[in-house]
């Protein structure tokens, strides 16, 4: 008896497996980017804390500007310390032959016949230098492949204002640099940065640090009270210029890493989800139209004995061929683009191996939600052939009641022509059908909006970042504050437009119990290169006296305007002042808060100085301004804001964009599958109705309107709910992007909704013209015999 329901399973399949493959690639999409987002977000925190296992990574980072090596024996007593290193870490600049502008580089210390205990490098290629073997360093992986440098060769680099040839012994990677980043900059350049490793006792001769550390490394003991030891370690370092120490979690490379992860598990947690809703709720129309079109034959069914189990196993294992069919694509396809992500990840994380590991747990996990999903919407379907008793069964259905409906009583209609009341009257007959219908095509079209309004974003963000809030076109950083002599030194070289100072002071904020560690920046008066962006996102005018602090940074203190709150200068003697909160301001990255140089020049008690400088260059002569600043031993980074635009561009063009290819093409899968099955089981419940118009003088234009109204009619509702629901999406998954690091504001184009909106009805039109070949195929006589 199975067999023969079995032959009637596959019987029936053939009949609808166009709607079978709609509901299929609906299931596709959604495990793809679950396995997507959770597998790439699982390989790389795998990769992740495998790698800061194995290599030692530290615990705590504290920077100073000297203390003798005695005082590690100091810190070594400090309770809860495993490991300590110290080392000596200095910043040079390239002096790169095929480059026109000039690099930087941080130059780290290993050990003098060992290995580094904490942070311990991966070797690539080569060997590490010998002691006493003078100017031989090894050099990061990413900078090594840039410039395609062999072993053996030179770098020319100024180095404590001499300039000096690096040789490259090798070649490594370390867990401190999986996201290296430049001082000040805000995109990795592997092509400007270089992190290079040599000898302690080569590299202390070549600054005059003998004897002397400025960096040092922490490995603390499991569950140490890591406040208790950072406290400690503050007030050994104190007397040594020696910053807060930090945390792994508040470590440059680390931080952006944890934050891309979250990233990417917010994806995870939002977007499978609505793939997921429309396959149950696709998976139940479907059935719930076979066993209304079967009605007959399942009492026929029960009353030669199949059992209520029997009959509603048969449907069943029409959702679990469904869903089996669309695990395997989605598998595949999941499989694939997640190998392709973990590559793009590779670009700008560097470990030793990173690939898509096969996660039979994601998988499993993802396969099992598709399936609860698709077995509640089948179940719902399913009672009803439980519940029907054979005799009823076996009887035609009741025909439907119907009556004046509340449209018709406030006689809204009858501005329309009879077709369209037609068309009307059968959206409202089946109002739940009809809402979950319109709200999967508006669910398609939100996945859209929220795609294309990436790039859109991003651009949005580029040009309110360099052509609102910074406008220079480079911005260097001195060695250490420098006098106002500087900016003059500056403002006499070639192609120098103008010259703008800033002072950056690292801080820490104290408000009531509430501690934060950050930067004051000092504007010039008058400053047009840096600007300070308020709520709505414009320049806003430095008050006179006061702190303007960045709002993200307002809410961690619990701050608000006319507050006052407590600084701690975290260099030099550290002074500690109250000021006020004279306003806030909404940049889109870091969290710094601004004084007039003038101000904090009072309250440091000195005369001005600065750490950075602004450039607005004429380009004319940047060649000549480059090889200038190449000699220039003060400097210890350059960035050129042609270049972080262009590093922009290039993650929009070969990154966001490939996302959002894929997102597309899912997005269309829900919009196929919803129209093409709402379609086709529109045409088999009224193919008699539309025979018999057709009989009567209707015309194939008159009966398509009459088919495909009440669907144009949904799309056209779908649309405008799409663009409002698109826009919930971006406002929620951006906000829930926000860091320290960046926030990214939400912009969306007309285009955009025009684009989305035009995709999505070529998918309509699509369905439309995939169904109408079966209405053109109707037999207006066997039509007329009633139901098969």
């Amino acid at each position: 008896m199975n067999a023969l329901l079995n032959k009637k399973l596959w019987r029936d399949m053939d009949n609808i497996k166009g709607q079978i493959l709609a509901i299929a690639l609906v299931i596709t999409a959604g495990i793809a980017v679950f396995i997507v987002m959770y597998g790439v977000n699982q390989s790389l925190n795998l990769t992740k804390q495998t790698y800061y296992d194995r290599y030692e990574f530290a615990d705590l980072f504290v920077s100073l500007k000297r203390a003798p090596e005695t005082v590690k024996q100091r810190l070594e007593e400090v309770p809860g310390i495993a490991k300590i290193e110290t080392r000596v870490a200095y910043a040079i600049t390239l002096q790169m032959t095929q480059m026109v502008e000039p690099g930087s580089a941080m130059v780290l210390s290993i050990p003098n016949q060992q290995e580094s205990a904490i942070n311990q490098l991966h070797l690539r290629a080569g060997r590490y230098p010998k002691v006493g073997e003078v100017d031989a360093v090894m050099v990061d992986e990413a900078f090594f492949h840039a410039h395609n440098l062999h072993l053996g060769d030179s770098v020319s680099v100024i180095m404590n204002g001499f300039r000096r040839q690096l040789m490259i012994v090798g070649v490594a990677l370390s867990p401190e640099f999986v996201y290296s980043l430049a001082p000040g900059a805000m995109m990795p350049d592997p092509k400007r940065f270089a992190v290079f490793w040599m000898r302690r006792m080569d590299l202390e001769a070549a600054i005059n640090m003998k004897g002397a550390f400025n960096d040092l490394l922490i490995k603390v003991q499991r569950e140490a009270n890591l406040t208790a030891i950072k406290s400690t370690v503050d007030t050994i370092l104190k007397p040594y210029g020696g910053l807060l120490t930090i945390e792994r979690k508040d470590q440059t490379s680390n931080f952006y890493l944890e934050n891309e992860l979250k990233q990417l598990k917010t994806m995870g947690d939002t977007v499978p989800i609505i793939f997921m809703v429309v396959a149950a709720f696709l998976i139940n129309v479907v059935v719930s139209r076979q066993i209304a079109t079967q009605r007959v034959q399942i009492g026929m069914l029960k009353a030669v004995g199949y059992t209520d189990w029997e009959v509603a196993w048969h449907f069943i294992k029409m959702v679990l061929l469904i869903v089996a069919v669309g695990s395997v694509l989605g598998l595949v396809i999941g499989t694939w683009a997640a190998g392709g992500m973990v590559n793009m990840y590779a670009q700008f994380f560097h470990f030793p191996l990173l690939k898509y590991a096969f996660s039979t747990q994601v998988m499993a996990l993802a396969v099992l939600i598709c399936l609860i999903a698709a077995l509640l919407g089948a179940l719902i379907a399913v009672r009803k052939a439980i519940q029907l008793a054979p005799a009823e069964a076996m009887r035609p259905a009741s025909p439907e009641r119907y009556q004046r409906s509340w449209i018709d009583r406030f006689e809204v209609l009858n501005g329309f022509n009879f077709l369209s009341r037609i068309v009307i009257r059968q959206l409202i007959r089946r109002p739940i059908r009809s809402a979950l219908s319109t709200l999967g095509l508006a669910m398609a079209m939100a996945i859209l909006v929220y795609s294309f309004q990436m790039q859109d974003t991003m651009n949005h963000m580029m040009n309110l970042q360099f052509n609102v809030a910074q406008r220079e076109d480079l911005s260097v950083t001195f060695s250490h504050p420098k006098p106002s002599q500087v900016l003059e030194d500056l403002q006499s070289l070639p192609g120098v437009m103008r010259v703008e100072g800033v002072r950056h002071v690292p801080v820490e904020y104290l408000f009531g119990h509430i501690k934060k560690r950050g930067q004051v920046s000092g504007l010039i008066e008058g400053h047009q290169l840096k600007r300070v962006l308020g709520e709505d996102m414009k320049p806003i005018r430095m008050p006179e006296s006061g702190l303007v602090i960045n709002q993200i940074l307002a809410d961690q203190l619990g701050i608000a305007v006319g507050d006052s709150l407590t600084l701690e200068v975290l260099e030099d003697n550290r002074p500690t002042f109250q000021i006020t909160v004279a306003a806030t301001t909404k940049e889109l990255f870091g969290i710094g808060s601004y004084l007039t140089l003038k101000e904090l020049s009072l309250l440091l008690d000195e005369s001005p100085r600065f750490n950075g400088a602004s450039i607005l260059v004429d380009q004319k002569y940047a060649d000549q301004l480059y090889q200038k600043l190449k000699n220039m031993p003060a400097i210890q980074g350059l960035n050129i804001t042609s270049v972080t635009q262009q590093k922009f561009t290039e993650l929009l063009a070969d990154n966001i964009m490939k996302m959002m290819a894929v997102i597309v093409v899912f997005a269309s899968f829900i919009s196929v599958g919803v129209v093409y099955n709402t379609a086709r089981i529109a045409l088999s419940e009224r193919g008699r109705e539309l025979a018999s118009l057709r009989v009567l003088g209707l015309t194939r234009k008159e009966v398509a309107f009459l088919l495909f109204g009440e669907l144009l009619l949904m799309a056209m509702i779908a649309i405008p709910l799409g663009i409002y629901l698109g826009d919930l999406m971006a406002v929620y998954m951006f906000s829930s992007m926000d860091s320290e690091l960046y926030r990214i504001p939400v912009y969306v184009s007309r285009k955009t909704y025009g684009l989305a909106a035009a995709f999505i009805t070529a998918t309509v039109l699509l369905s439309f013209y995939l169904v109408w070949q079966r209405v053109d195929d109707i037999d207006l006589v066997s039509a007329q015999k009633g139901v098969e």
